[in-house]
């Protein structure tokens, strides 16, 4: 791979996801987000293009001892029970940057909310690993910047 890929590369472990209206989160994983054509299956066993985009998901992980965070998510997945606030869906920016930080490339998610939460399993024998709930967003569109 030497001399085929360019220097200042972007690591998987420098980003951010910003959740406007929320405090800044630690998050320890965010899944892959998939961008997704529409798509038709015809008759003659071909496909084509439906013309609009899927929704998503996708999972953040966040320390169960990072106790503001875990409030605000809290809150935010409370927005979208019942009785629904006007503002479960948020807009939120992925941020990912370069080794020098000299290059980044930022997506905007648009109409995000939490649509589940997983707290770890827990194991007496585990040697004390740090404990991560897990949550599943939605999103409606994703739109590079």
């Amino acid at each position: 791979m030497k001399g085929i890929i360019k220097p200042d590369h972007m690591p998987v472990n420098k980003f951010s996801l910003k959740v406007v209206g929320l405090l800044d989160l630690t998050t320890i994983t965010v899944s892959g987000i998939e961008d997704e054509l529409q798509t038709v299956d015809l008759p003659d066993r071909t496909r084509a293009s439906g013309g609009n985009r899927l929704a998503g998901d996708f999972e953040i992980a966040i320390p169960m001892h990072h106790a503001l965070e875990m409030a605000a998510m809290e809150i935010w997945f409370r927005e979208g029970q019942d009785p629904i606030t006007p503002t479960y869906k948020k807009p939120c920016t992925l941020s990912m940057q370069s080794l020098s930080g000299n290059s980044t490339k930022n997506y905007t998610l648009v109409g995000v909310f939490v649509t589940k939460r997983a707290l770890p399993d827990l194991d007496k024998e585990n040697d004390g690993d740090m404990a991560m709930a897990t949550w599943s967003l939605s999103y409606d569109d994703i739109l590079p910047l």
